[in-house]
């Protein structure tokens, strides 16, 4: 495998000498695995033009040892690829160009904190191969341990009055609102207002969402109607890599359906490259109007108006109003079997799952935080597609439907790890190894939603009696619309979320 590092991580204001213990880690991991760890030579040359001395040299002392990649993609001969990206200094270039390099397929991925190249990324349709020191040391941290790797403390719903005000994640908050301090944040304490909270090892918070439940026109311009909403009132996250923010959207949408909330929003003061924005536009979030404060209000919608999805593909609808999802007959519906090994991994919320003795003591399993996830198979099946619905029957143990997905996106017969790899990305369940075993025949990478779990699982002799099983399944088959229906009509699943 083929890493390319931007020099970006290695300047950090705070100390232009010691280079900090994550990256340390993840430079350690990388050295211990068989991967080629090189860096693009327009990086060396921006470094170069540093015009002091002292910092140019630590710097170019710390990546100098790194190969560089030889002989780079040269993005000036690929027109269309120079107009999907905009391009107005040198800077612009170079960034461009260490994509292009990634988007060439010249290496499997780049390691970058810069934001601009995130959302670049996300531009082109690479975002999965770019990634942040903390993503990739998730990643990488499989191919040298056995066990799951360590992650940080447990989300858990607390009271905003059991937070400490002066913990550093409120700092930007107390410059962008004066009275957060000494007015806002003691109201909403004596409200008995509640949040989730991520506390990192040291105690110190990592990610905070505080919520509460609004019944009122919302001002702004344009102002909005009233309606029974969920507002988050704080949405930070600052220990990246776990998948957290994705998470806390989640749960706050689960949080919505059983209190029969169908929209949500929240005020931000939107910063160019914003990942928060970034993160909340790929659920469904949109701009809907802008306060006297000069913050946009991002709304999202939960169930569509028939209106509004005549002209959508089933992919579009699940994009804008997640978790509502098409499941009509253009869809094609499919049972995919899980081990129970990989379903209590991939879906940690799933009730009754047996919890790690790690998980209570602050751990995370970080694939069990996405709403995005990566099922891996080496079944032969072909006519799958994008929108089409997914159903996961646990096998061995429980022999039952479970949980719910509408597939995003489909990679068939791949036979190199590393590719695999690339696809997966910051998804899978799977180690390096388990990958590398599965490569041995061609695998299938399904891209998935995950819509729901069933409040009533469906057991096997129900698929017997309705159709859709004549055995035990032993790879994915799909299984006819009638017999789906039947399914859903005994799964008790909310069917205002469906759309036909």
């Amino acid at each position: 495998m083929r890493i390319l590092l931007d020099t970006n991580i290695f300047i950090y204001p705070e100390d232009d000498k010691v280079i900090p213990q994550e990256l340390q880690d993840l430079l350690q991991i990388l050295s211990k695995t068989r991967t080629e760890i090189l860096v693009h030579p327009l990086s060396l040359q921006e470094l170069g033009k540093d015009k002091n001395e002292t910092r140019k040299r630590i710097i170019l002392s710390k990546v100098g040892s790194y190969p560089q990649l030889e002989s780079p993609p040269d993005l000036s001969k690929d027109e269309d690829f120079k107009k999907r990206l905009t391009e107005s200094n040198d800077h612009d270039r170079i960034d461009n160009s260490v994509l292009f390099a990634v988007y060439k397929n010249a290496v499997h991925f780049l390691i970058t904190e810069d934001k601009g190249i995130h959302k670049r990324a996300s531009d082109i349709g690479i975002e999965e191969r770019v990634l942040l020191i903390d993503d990739a040391l998730q990643i990488f941290k499989r191919d040298i341990m056995k066990s799951k790797p360590i992650s940080p403390p447990a989300l858990k719903e607390d009271f905003v009055y059991n937070l400490d005000v002066n913990d550093p994640i409120f700092d930007k908050l107390k410059q962008d609102y004066p009275e957060f301090e000494d007015i806002w944040f003691p109201k909403i304490s004596r409200e008995g207002r509640k949040c989730w909270v991520h506390r990192k090892g040291d105690g110190k918070i990592g990610a905070l969402l505080i919520y509460k439940i609004e019944d009122e026109p919302i001002e702004g311009t344009p102002p909005l109607p009233k309606k029974k909403r969920l507002k988050i009132s704080t949405f930070i996250v600052t220990n990246v890599g776990q998948k957290i923010g994705e998470l806390l959207i989640k749960i706050s949408i689960d949080f919505c359906v059983k209190n029969n909330l169908l929209e949500m929003y929240l005020t931000h003061f939107t910063e160019p490259d914003d990942r928060l924005v970034q993160l909340i536009s790929e659920y469904g979030f949109r701009k809907a109007s802008a306060n006297l404060r000069n913050e946009e209000i991002y709304l999202k919608r939960m169930i569509p108006d028939a209106s509004s999805v005549s002209a959508m593909t089933p992919l579009q609808i699940v994009n804008e109003y997640y978790p509502s999802f098409y499941d009509g007959g253009d869809a094609r519906k499919y049972i995919v079997p899980i081990q129970p090994k990989f379903h209590s991994q991939l879906f940690t919320d799933y009730t009754g799952r047996q919890t790690r003795l790690t998980e209570h003591i602050g751990e995370f399993i970080v694939e069990g935080n996405t709403i995005k996830k990566a099922y891996l198979t080496n079944s032969k099946i072909t006519r799958i597609q994008s929108g089409d619905i997914i159903l996961f029957y646990r096998s061995r143990d429980r022999s039952e439907i479970t949980s719910l997905g509408v597939v995003e996106s489909i990679h068939m017969r791949l036979t190199d790890p590393d590719e695999i790899m690339k696809v997966v990305g910051k998804r899978t369940v799977y180690s390096r190894d388990e990958i590398e075993e599965m490569a041995k025949k061609p695998t299938t990478v399904l891209l998935f939603y995950h819509i729901c779990h069933l409040p009533k699982p469906v057991s096997y002799q129900t698929l017997r009696d309705v159709g859709a099983l004549t055995g035990p399944p032993q790879s994915i088959r799909g299984i006819s619309d009638k017999s789906y229906q039947e399914i859903i009509r005994r799964s008790g699943i909310d069917e205002r979320f469906t759309v036909h």
